[in-house]
């Protein structure tokens, strides 16, 4: 076990099974972190969590939870400060393990999140999905990254392709712009480069490296996605763009082509869920899951994303039985050039760790 993973912070839950964390530094100093947690992902008991670090505070508070359907699996929560001055909470809800069955809801906060709006249906066309916050473009619109998630002819997980949500009038109405050629990949993490570009991220469902698009016409249209250097193994990433213009990639350091996994399933699925969602023997996908999700590493670009020189792994596998997972991460600078990460501990709970620039480079 390494000094910074016993350096880490333990967020508390309610719940045995947590996963899928996005941290949101505030702008009265808090943090707010919110995740998924119930008894195993895809049951009608997973709800979204939240708690808070009060700014100068050493321990996160009891969580709460702010969803209430007591029927749907609600996942991947994201959090974003609204330039209207609302806090925004966006997550999916599905029906089981039907990912083509989500939907995403919203409810907001005027009070940075210690109260919030009854809930409501943000997108309603199933197979509906987010998991990163939106950016504020340059003329002041909202971009919201999406994706499809629809059934396929096999049956299972992977048919799946990226869009934007483009909002000119704070998040009451969107437009949604197709990322071309983006089938198989997910997850898109945008950020604004110094040059006006938009560049975007994707988890691939190959598990083979992330790939990379990019936008001059504030997400219109993008660029057909490109493999970068940097591995994937179908399990979510996270891009910031650092005070100084660098941009941090936090991301499993592994493949499919490094690690073969024994079985192509999902990590949460048990034999019932794949009997449940009709795998084809017949026909072959592409998809590739059971990948090890470990280690957790932070990479640096002094480019916009061409190149990533700078690498170190937040925790790795090492000290661990099996196949440990530290997966979904999340993260985030502050005023203070901290950066904080969250992610996905061993599916017990969400670690929040924090890091500097300097460290990941003077490893």
């Amino acid at each position: 076990m390494n000094k910074l993973e016993e350096l880490g912070t333990k967020i508390p839950s309610l719940f045995p099974h947590n996963h899928a964390s996005n941290i949101l530094p505030l702008g009265n100093g808090d943090l707010l972190c919110v995740w998924f947690g119930g008894s195993r992902e895809g049951k009608p008991d997973i709800s979204i969590l939240c708690s808070r670090l009060k700014q100068g505070a050493t321990e996160w508070s009891k969580p709460v939870v702010l969803s209430d359907d007591s029927e749907r699996s609600e996942q991947n929560p994201l959090l974003f400060e609204n330039p209207n001055g609302e806090l925004w909470l966006i997550y999916t809800a599905q029906n089981a393990v039907h990912q083509d069955s989500a939907v995403v809801r919203y409810r907001t906060s005027i009070d940075n999140g210690e109260t919030w709006s009854g809930i409501k249906t943000l997108f309603d066309k199933p197979g509906s999905f987010v998991r990163h916050p939106p950016v504020i473009l340059e003329n002041g619109d909202l971009l919201l990254p999406a994706y499809y998630s629809l059934k396929s002819e096999t049956g299972f997980l992977g048919n799946d392709y990226s869009v934007v949500k483009i909002s000119s009038d704070n998040g009451t109405t969107w437009e949604e712009y197709e990322v071309n050629n983006s089938n198989g990949l997910v997850h898109m993490s945008v950020v604004k480069v110094d040059d006006g570009r938009l560049v975007g991220f994707f988890r691939s469902r190959k598990a083979d490296y992330i790939y990379k698009s990019e936008s001059n016409d504030n997400g219109r249209t993008w660029s057909e996605p490109k493999k970068t250097d940097l591995p994937n193994n179908n399990a979510s990433i996270q891009c910031v763009k650092l005070k100084n213009g660098h941009l941090a990639m936090i991301f499993n350091n592994i493949n499919a082509e490094m690690a073969p996994p024994e079985e192509n399933r999902p990590p949460w699925f048990d034999k019932s869920d794949m009997d449940e969602v009709g795998v084809r023997k017949d026909i072959k996908h592409d998809s590739i899951w059971g990948v090890i999700r470990a280690p957790l590493a932070v990479a640096i670009s002094e480019d916009n994303g061409n190149t990533w020189p700078y690498m170190r792994d937040i925790i790795a596998k090492e000290g661990f039985e099996g196949s440990p997972e530290f997966s979904y991460p999340s993260i985030k600078q502050t005023e203070d050039l901290q950066i904080h990460i969250t992610f996905t501990y061993l599916r017990q709970y969400i670690k929040h760790v924090t890091i500097t620039e300097d460290w990941l480079k003077n490893k």
